[in-house]
């Protein structure tokens, strides 16, 4: 019997064609020596995408969707769509509680490619760490997010980490309680955020992240990878389905290229014009400056919470 290794991902139907490459990269590259359950959490779907991207299913990889929307009901109200940050993205957060059967699993975000086997993330050892991440390099290495780390959260920038590639111990984030802390601070407080459910997760796991090498959450910045590259995340603004510079893009193409998705894809590409592009360009800009205001705010983590 082959050892079973769960997956999670998150997403709503303008996501769903990149979750469909995501998979497909997945499975591309994943050992035969496991079997794997990919489980996509959703709030509805159109029943014609999960009928594509159940496609992928083949022996040893089990997909299944899972609408989440009764169990989110007293909280949703609560949650920002904040710049690029879809709502999908908080329902990571929710996994210990909805799925009591996992105390490990992997949580993946839609728009990257998985390039080498996954099973080794899921086999990497976390001690008594609730999670397993790699850094964010953007905050890392740009001052005024590095400050927004520090002053407003109360992290450490250089172990700040990035949530969209996440090995979660689910048994350590029950015993520490991490949702029960954020849908606390969620529903008391209505904090100013960059990266909403990213910046809760470092708050509250902080001390007990196991760092990853950053080639299990490429990101696309000319920051040298940390051993192979086995995973390339798209994050921030810039996607290669809508720039045509996107460092490592290439490897986005190559899988998009097979997926029933692609004509959609392409028209996706088609119809982002220059005046988008320039309007994102706007909104990084808008970022570094909403940074500071954040940092300066009466209103963060570290002043309400913390007293600094």
């Amino acid at each position: 019997m082959k050892k079973e290794i769960p997956i999670f991902f998150s997403t709503d139907d303008t996501y769903i064609p990149y979750l469909d490459v995501a998979i497909a990269s997945l499975i591309a590259n994943a050992s035969d020596d496991y079997c794997y359950k990919l489980i996509v959490l959703n709030v509805g779907l159109q029943p014609e995408n999960i009928a594509l991207v159940n496609q992928n299913e083949r022996e040893g990889f089990a997909i299944e969707f899972i609408d989440i929307s009764r169990h989110l009901e007293s909280v949703a109200a609560h949650f920002k769509n904040v710049y690029h940050f879809s709502i999908a993205t908080y329902y990571r957060l929710f996994i210990a509680s909805l799925f009591p059967q996992y105390n490990k699993i992997i949580y993946l975000d839609c728009d990257l490619v998985v390039l080498g086997d996954i099973s080794k993330l899921y086999e990497i050892d976390l001690g008594d760490n609730i999670l397993g991440a790699g850094p964010e390099e953007y905050v890392q290495n740009t001052a005024e997010f590095r400050r927004y780390a520090e002053v407003a959260l109360s992290v450490d920038p250089d172990r700040y980490v990035n949530a969209g590639v996440l090995i979660i111990n689910l048994a350590e984030y029950r015993k520490n309680r991490i949702e029960e802390q954020f849908v606390e601070l969620i529903t008391k407080h209505d904090f100013d955020l960059l990266d909403p459910d990213q910046a809760y997760l470092n708050y509250l796991c902080q001390d007990k992240i196991h760092i990853l090498p950053n080639g299990w959450n490429k990101e696309p910045t000319p920051i040298p990878c940390e051993g192979d590259k086995n995973i390339v995340h798209y994050a921030l603004y810039k996607k290669p389905w809508q720039y045509e510079d996107v460092i490592d893009g290439r490897f986005f193409w190559h899988y998009a290229e097979k997926s029933p998705f692609y004509p959609t894809i392409l028209q996706n590409k088609a119809s982002f014009t220059d005046a988008d592009r320039a309007e994102r360009a706007e909104a990084a800009k808008e970022i570094l400056e909403h940074a500071n205001i954040i940092t300066a705010s009466d209103y963060t983590f570290a002043k309400q919470i913390n007293g600094r």
